[in-house]
């Protein structure tokens, strides 16, 4: 029995890193009658054992999944119960933002900055393209950005194309498991190349009839930098549905929401409608930014619908 790390995921198959070399590996059938609602029981940066095919040395069987420090997850499609585990055992995410071409929206950032907060993933948010910004987006950018870090997210404002910031970037990646994450077109294969131009990774150019990025990376892979740096390259995510939380301890992902709860009249407070709301009371003069109130709000809404 050998021990790897998981580098590619299709699904179907798996490259599985041991020492210096890959072997491609499928998995045994009863990985996947172990109770895992996941539509991939195996995901990128699993640390798996598998065993060598007799017939064929550089291919094998993964026989099981140590367990995972982390993981980000998401619905697989909407109003499925079924789950996708993006990636695993990821020392942070990088989740890249555009304000146009293509355009992510807040409510979008707020969904993932939740479900890394419920899985325990550090997130970094890069603000990219400053290289195609006017006076009124770059104003845009410094309000946005100083919501986040004002609720404790590092935020920098970046150009994967000429460069700008990456060095930082970078710097945070030296000696950890680093993931990129954001919508098709955002610029995270040009951001991998830009750290590592030998990647060569596939990028293409926004839809000029739709403003939308086009599916590049079909498959999450791991890539293997300089520096001890390791980077998860991940497909455009459209949507982002949360999974796994009940509408009581949704706040506790809102990190602004979190510290502010014990401050309510009642200890189960949703924050909604209840009298003496300490977090609603926040919202109201202006020390929680509005779109992170709506974003909850909405999240909640769903979660009470799946209940």
């Amino acid at each position: 029995m050998r021990k790897g790390v998981v580098y590619k995921s299709t699904g179907s198959w798996y490259l599985v890193k041991s020492g210096a070399q890959f072997y491609e590996c499928i998995i045994k059938g009863k990985l996947r009658l172990q109770g895992i609602k996941s539509t991939n029981p195996v995901a990128v940066g699993d640390h798996v054992q598998f065993e060598l095919l007799e017939k064929d040395p550089m291919k094998g069987v993964i026989a099981s999944i140590e367990e995972r420090k982390n993981y980000i997850v998401r619905r697989s499609v909407n109003l499925s119960k079924q789950t996708h585990i993006i990636a695993a055992n990821i020392d942070q995410v990088f989740l890249l933002v555009t304000l146009q071409q293509p355009i992510t929206h807040l409510a979008f950032i707020d969904r993932f900055l939740a479900t890394a907060q419920a899985y325990r993933v550090p997130v970094v948010l890069l603000f990219n393209k400053v290289d195609v910004f006017d006076q009124a987006a770059t104003e845009a950018v410094s309000a946005i950005k100083a919501v986040y870090e004002a609720i404790g997210y590092t935020s920098l404002i970046i150009s994967a194309k000429n460069g700008t910031g990456v060095a930082e970037v970078r710097q945070m990646m030296q000696n950890k498991v680093s993931m990129f994450a954001g919508h098709s077109g955002v610029g995270k294969s040009t951001l991998a190349n830009a750290l590592s131009p030998n990647l060569e990774l596939l990028t293409a150019p926004i839809s000029a009839q739709h403003q939308q990025g086009q599916h590049t990376t079909t498959f999450a892979q791991m890539f293997d930098l300089e520096d001890n740096m390791r980077i998860v390259d991940t497909p455009g995510i459209k949507g982002f549905g949360v999974v796994d939380m009940s509408p009581e301890e949704l706040g506790d992902y809102f990190p602004e929401i979190f510290a502010l709860k014990n401050n309510c009249k009642f200890n189960n407070c949703l924050h909604t409608k209840e009298p003496q709301c300490a977090v609603r009371t926040a919202v109201d003069d202006g020390e929680i930014a509005a779109s992170r109130y709506r974003s909850y709000k909405q999240l909640l809404e769903e979660e009470t619908s799946y209940r």
